[in-house]
């Protein structure tokens, strides 16, 4: 018998993409076995989007406003030791703003002005200074929190070899159950797995994410689909 091996990736890169075909179902004797692996570590680096956002009567100073304190943030970060690579300032976002009279034309009121600011950090323990600091430098949005682990690629291929070692296990179990021999691999099939990482999203959470995530988890796994051939 010839072996056949397919191996089908299926990334965030490709999702829009239609799904490679998989191989017809054999003619010989064979089984399927379904192999997951997982790997749980702590995060060693968070991301941090904060913003600012406010009205003034005048677009100048809706403008000065919001750049004062961006470029306090930026300054206070500096003198943390924070890497200028690893902060991102987006542009300023200035808009009109109207009330709407009943009866009446619109009236402009003011204008808007808003800067995001994303930071990354590999120290924790400075998540709370760095919260803190930007609210009173200004920065009056906490758009989000996120964790990773720097050695997220390590880990996801312990989490294969573990999902592979998985799939080879049960098909050698559910072969000697029934007396059977496993005779090589006919089909692999594998869809990448995204890391489950833990998030903050409101500002009642980020005043407490320092306390509340340095015991958090990311659960790392991975999954593949074999098909083992059988002896005839």
């Amino acid at each position: 018998m010839k072996k056949h091996l397919i191996a089908t990736l299926i990334g965030a890169t490709v999702a829009l993409s239609s799904p490679v075909a998989s191989a017809a179902t054999p003619e010989f004797p064979h089984l399927e076995t379904v192999g997951i692996g997982e790997v749980i570590t702590t995060p060693d680096t968070a991301n941090i989007q904060v913003a600012v956002s406010l009205t003034r009567t005048s677009a100048k100073a809706a403008k000065k406003a919001s750049d004062d304190a961006i470029t306090a943030l930026l300054n206070r970060l500096d003198k943390m030791g924070i890497d200028k690579k690893d902060v991102e300032s987006a542009n300023l976002s200035l808009q009109p703003q109207y009330s709407y009279p009943k009866n009446a034309e619109p009236k402009l009121t003011g204008y808007r002005a808003s800067r995001n600011v994303s930071v990354t950090i590999s120290e924790l323990t400075m998540l709370n200074s760095i919260l803190d600091g930007a609210l009173s430098d200004g920065v009056n949005r906490v758009n989000g929190i996120s964790f990773s682990s720097s050695k997220e690629a390590e880990l996801k291929e312990k989490a294969r070899m573990a999902a592979i070692k998985d799939a080879k296990a049960k098909a050698e179990s559910l072969a000697s159950g029934f007396g059977e021999t496993l005779n090589g691999v006919w089909e692999i099939r594998y869809m990448d797995q995204n890391p489950i990482r833990p998030v903050a999203m409101r500002m009642a959470q980020a005043e407490n994410a320092n306390a509340s995530y340095m015991d958090a988890e990311i659960t790392i796994r991975d999954r593949v689909e074999v098909v083992f051939a059988l002896s005839e």
